[in-house]
């Protein structure tokens, strides 16, 4: 995961200023810990953590010193959230209370924080109930990314999973068709049916979607390219789609 200058703004480093942060039960969205310290009080700062349900990521020393603004981090960085994350179950709430089918929206691996921020912002301005990311291998919901986003991230409800295939199954159980978007799909944007209970899947920027998260889609969607570049940013792709969706949702 990248840090860079503007993130910054979003650290809590050091043993006490951490443990403060998890005591006070500030949203983080990652903790980085020294890799190969056996410190008793980083050991409880990463056990306090997982017990929250924060991501614990172990790297290097160089790592943290790029990320420290004090350079005194004392072995321990946290990445604060701009708020809270949801449960999947409060997206169906969500839903539920405006009387819609459940339309959610699934990132499958974005690391760009400004590429998360544009897919929440349209997700926001689509009607879209929630969005669903994941714990590890992503950007979280940081000031970055609520920046990006236009502020929409402050109106938007978002899960984060352990596992998009877990996730994508229970979307299935619950009865929303699932589909995923991908250059070469079986399906063309402007002849599938988006009506209906639905859960779009973002492939991340640089492979699109796993094997596994593509094969739990029930239709895979491509859009029409007609210039010679094969492919749209992940964020451009997103929002062009959920705009079809909400298009036909709204007839």
């Amino acid at each position: 995961m990248d840090i860079d200058n503007e993130a910054k703004n979003d650290i809590i480093e050091g043993r006490n200023a951490v443990i403060e942060a998890l005591r006070a039960g500030r949203a983080i969205d990652k903790i980085f810990i020294a890799r190969g310290d056996v410190d008793k009080t980083l050991g409880h700062i990463a056990s306090r953590a997982r017990e929250r349900g924060v991501v614990v990521v172990e790297c290097d020393r160089r790592k943290l010193d790029f990320m420290s603004r004090t350079k005194a981090h004392q072995g321990v960085v946290a990445l604060a959230a701009a708020r809270a994350y949801c449960e999947i179950e409060d997206i169906f709430a969500i839903a539920e209370q405006r009387g819609e089918p459940p339309f959610l929206i699934v990132c499958d691996e974005i690391s760009d924080p400004h590429n998360l921020g544009a897919i929440i912002r349209s997700a926001e301005c689509a009607g879209a109930h929630g969005v669903i990311i994941p714990k590890r291998r992503s950007a979280g919901l940081t000031a970055v990314v609520d920046k990006a986003s236009a502020g929409a991230a402050e109106h938007m409800a978002i899960a984060r999973v352990p596992n998009i295939p877990a996730a994508i199954k229970e979307l299935k159980d619950r009865g929303l068709w699932v589909y995923g978007t991908a250059a070469g799909g079986e399906k063309d944007l402007w002849h599938t049916d988006f009506t209906g209970a639905l859960a779009l899947v973002i492939g991340s920027e640089g492979d699109g979607m796993g094997r596994l998260v593509s094969e739990r889609c029930d239709f895979i969607v491509s859009l029409p390219m007609k210039g010679r570049v094969s492919s749209l940013n992940a964020s451009a792709a997103a929002a062009i789609t959920m705009y079809e969706i909400l298009r036909q949702r709204s007839r």
